[in-house]
């Protein structure tokens, strides 16, 4: 391992970003780039692609190695890109972090495999055997509401002992797990421990996380990096003022009902601020009318010296 992988500590607001798509299995460029240019604009600490928000599972591998690509080079160097590298395939996971890292990524990020459930034993093997493969500093991704497995608290505590491993993403949403997280510092102060549900952000930050990987960062980068440093800086009046315009905007997740609103909303509000294509990838489809006219309605309250296009 290089000796500079120890130095690698990740912190602030690093959003999720959507992967822009034009058709099937054909990136919007144009959007792309001027996404990449609006969350970098709001001051995020980083990017994290092919993750749950980037729709990673639904993409050919690819266009997921177009889209390392392209991120790497827009980004250039500015901020640093995680790449999420989880798979049903241990073999497809490596090889699409060899790519990353030819691309110019600076970390990954890994789930548990998903469809046939691990165990504890076979998850804690896995991890061992993969970071041996792997060419980047690894962040490992705790997702159980998709995966159907937890990184359990003794399962990550043995992982600790892998320097190649620098944190945790937590989207369980269980914040008394998140503190025992933030707990293993005391074995692995260089740890990162990043919060997933962006509503939590503020209670994640007092238990001592570290940020957010936030998706409402993709549409409104400068609240949460606002809200972020309004935590470190202990300003109780913007964190409530922050805090609150952060819950309004998640008013926009309750619009439809399947699962995939999460997504189909932050793609809506992306296409309305002219920022990027709302679609998606199949076999989901973008919010029609109806729901993206709640989605506007919305950000127009947020976003009131700034009438969404």
């Amino acid at each position: 391992m290089h000796s500079t992988q120890r130095a690698v500590r990740f912190s602030g607001i690093i959003p999720p970003l959507v992967t822009p798509l034009s058709g099937r299995d054909e990136l919007d460029r144009m959007g792309l780039s001027r996404l990449i240019e609006h969350v970098l604009a709001g001051g995020v600490h980083g990017l994290f692609i092919l993750g749950s928000t980037g729709e990673a599972p639904s993409l050919s591998y690819r266009l997921r190695r177009e889209f390392i690509d392209s991120v790497c080079a827009l980004v250039a160097g500015r901020k640093p890109v995680l790449v999420g590298i989880t798979d049903t395939s241990f073999v497809e996971s490596v090889e699409l972090a060899r790519h990353a890292a030819r691309a110019g990524a600076d970390a990954l990020v890994l789930s548990t495999p998903y469809y046939f459930p691990a165990g504890q034993t076979e998850l804690l093997d896995y991890v061992r055997h993969i970071t041996e493969e792997l060419p980047l500093p690894l962040m490992l991704y705790n997702m159980p509401s998709l995966t159907k497995v937890w990184f359990e608290m003794e399962t990550l505590e043995r992982l600790t002992e892998i320097e190649r491993i620098v944190g945790l993403k937590d989207s369980s949403g269980d914040l008394a797990y998140l503190e025992q997280a933030v707990g293993l510092k005391r074995l692995r102060p260089d740890w990162s421990i990043m919060l997933g549900p962006e509503a939590l952000l503020v209670e994640a930050m007092r238990l001592g996380a570290d940020g957010g990987v936030s998706g409402g960062a993709n549409i409104l980068p400068r609240l949460f990096v606002d809200c972020y440093n309004a935590c470190l800086g202990d300003n109780p009046a913007q964190i409530e003022y922050t805090l609150r315009q952060i819950l309004e905007l998640q008013q926009i997740y309750d619009i439809g009902k399947y699962a995939s609103r999460y997504i189909k909303a932050t793609k809506s509000a992306l296409s309305i601020l002219g920022i990027c294509n709302d679609f998606l990838a199949e076999p989901f489809h973008h919010f029609k009318e109806p729901e993206r006219l709640k989605v506007a309605a919305i950000l127009r309250e947020l976003l009131p010296t700034g009438e969404p296009r």
